[in-house]
């Protein structure tokens, strides 16, 4: 069953009471929830945060983490943190464009040249500047950027050329940039529930599937479908979202060492997501997944009209060209 925003934010703060046992010595205590497990990126990032904002505050901040999603999915844990009821989370953009639509600019495939532009991009004046808008847009601070998987395509049919694609069932997320880009390049977008997908693709209702190495692994859907397309059309963002209301009633001193903890965390997350990323590939290729390399520079001629298309009516345009931009000034700056 479903909860309600009402019911799982009272969850949340059941949790959370139950986990405080002592009185904390420090002055603020924070409390952070996410998805992932012991062993992912996430909950190295979690923490490394935490040993920082303890260590840079000398024990006046306290960080309490909350992984395994034990306070929900990741839509919950942001209506949480609007709401006050929770202080950290990581969430995947395209799960909060409802309430902060300027994060529907990280759902757009081949946004970024490589993973130098990626990094540049998340570390420098846009993803500030990205941060500052979602801000705005929810009551919500981002803190920091995680992420680091490549997305590919997964198929249960091989990928010898882009005219493979055409027709292909292919289980997307339901946003405008992916449908429209993937209907480019000959697809089929299909909406497809998450833990539905390996029987899916056993029975044929869906042909393939968009996802990271880390997960292609994790869910075993090389076992059905063996044909992984080296797409790398994404490489994958995931915001450290803080909740405004607690950063309201925070001091300066305090929000500085937040930011300061979160761009750190946020620097060893991703670095940990791309050597699991590859890591995760290798596995793949030892237990029999067939892997393709596709022409890249083909699928982004084919789908930039869709793209620049889908920008401009979600108004995100200029945003989309700066980031587009950004690496050609990069090119020119090495």
């Amino acid at each position: 069953m479903k909860l309600t925003r009402r019911a799982t934010i009272a969850l949340a703060g059941a949790v959370i009471a139950l986990s405080v046992t002592s009185a904390s010595a420090a002055d603020l205590t924070l409390r952070f929830g996410h998805l992932g497990a012991e062993d992912t990126a996430y909950q190295a990032g979690a923490l490394e945060f935490k040993r920082l904002a303890e260590e840079y505050s000398d024990g006046a901040i306290e960080v309490q983490i909350f992984p395994n999603g034990v306070l929900g999915d990741e839509g919950q844990l942001f209506e949480q943190q609007m709401a006050g009821a929770l202080d950290i989370s990581i969430v995947n953009p395209g799960k909060i464009t409802d309430f902060a639509p300027t994060a529907n600019i990280f759902t757009f495939p081949f946004l970024y040249k490589d993973e130098a532009h990626w990094n540049t991009v998340l570390s420098g004046d846009v993803g500030r500047d990205v941060a500052d808008l979602i801000a705005g847009e929810s009551g919500v601070q981002i803190i920091g950027y995680f992420g680091g998987g490549k997305r590919q395509v997964v198929s249960n049919r091989p990928l010898n050329s882009l005219d493979d694609l055409a027709n292909m069932k292919l289980r997307t997320n339901p946003t405008d940039p992916l449908i429209a880009s993937w209907s480019a390049l000959g697809t089929r977008p299909t909406n497809f529930a998450w833990n539905e997908i390996y029987t899916g693709l056993q029975l044929g209702a869906i042909d393939g599937l968009l996802n990271e190495a880390e997960w292609i692994h994790r869910m075993r859907f090389h076992e059905v479908a063996p044909h992984i397309g080296l797409s790398e059309h994404d490489i994958t963002v995931r915001l450290v979202t803080f909740s405004g209301l607690t950063w309201d009633r925070m001091s300066e001193e305090q929000r500085d060492i937040v930011l300061r903890a979160g761009a750190e965390a946020s620097a060893l997350a991703r670095e940990v997501q791309l050597r699991q990323d590859a890591q995760a590939m290798d596995l793949l290729k030892s237990e029999g997944a067939m892997l393709y390399e596709m022409d890249r520079t083909k699928m982004q001629e084919l789908v930039r009209p869709a793209v620049l298309d889908v920008a401009a009516r979600m108004g995100l345009a200029e945003l989309y060209s700066r980031i587009q931009e950004s690496a050609d000034a990069e090119d020119n700056d090495s």
